[in-house]
């Protein structure tokens, strides 16, 4: 099995730099241990955390400009961890999560390429809670999730189970399926929701379809 190729660039928030190294591109694949593989985690979709999509971009360009102090942040399926790593160049009370087994090790070596602290990590199926791990939430955030039919129920009970009371939720999508169904599922959990077209997105290559949704409760 050939070794993985990664690509490194830096992204502009303002007058903060985020160095990241992702994959090269998504023909890359390594799972000696089949670790991935027992998770259920094909060699098609095995790469899909470790590059930069255009989603990613959106929600750590919106939560860089939002109010975010004092509140206890979580990402959700952070893949690549773009905005993770914002908010921890930013000294915001961050943790990520993803089920991904190389999640973990790429977060970690983009954090120590920007010269911050440690982020706290959790491997996570959204099929089960981990209130002993996590706790509960002020805001929690994701981009670009619900891509299967059972994602809707299985993301809306995972961050019912680990938000407060008073919680907002950030979720970028870009026009892929199930999100009526989500919010639907959000509802019943006590969440109201707007959303809206990302102001600028001149920092991707094509124009952004897609759109933020903002939950409250």
């Amino acid at each position: 099995m050939k070794n993985i190729r990664f690509k490194y660039q830096t992204i502009e928030f303002g007058e903060d730099d985020i160095h990241l190294r992702t994959l090269k591109d998504k023909q890359q694949f390594k799972d000696e241990n089949k670790i991935a593989e027992k998770l259920g985690i094909s060699s098609a979709s095995w790469s899909l955390f470790g590059v930069l999509w255009p989603s990613s971009e959106v929600l750590a360009n919106f939560i860089y400009d939002y109010d975010f102090k004092n509140k206890r942040i979580l990402e959700v399926g952070c893949g690549i961890g773009l905005s993770s790593l914002i908010l921890n160049h930013l000294d915001a009370d961050i943790t990520a999560t993803d089920y991904h087994p190389e999640a973990e090790k790429f977060l970690d070596i983009n954090t120590e390429l920007n010269e911050d602290e440690e982020i706290p990590f959790v491997r996570v199926d959204w099929k089960n809670n981990y209130s002993d791990k996590l706790g509960k939430f002020d805001l929690i955030i994701g981009s670009d999730l619900l891509y299967e039919r059972n994602h809707p129920e299985l993301l809306s009970s995972f961050i019912n189970a680990h938000a407060n009371l008073n919680c907002k939720v950030i979720l970028v999508n870009p026009n892929r399926g199930y999100q009526a169904k989500f919010t639907s599922k959000m509802e019943k959990y006590g969440f109201n929701c707007i959303s809206f077209e990302p102001e600028n997105t001149d920092f991707l290559d094509e124009p952004y379809k897609g759109k933020i949704f903002k939950y409250s409760r």
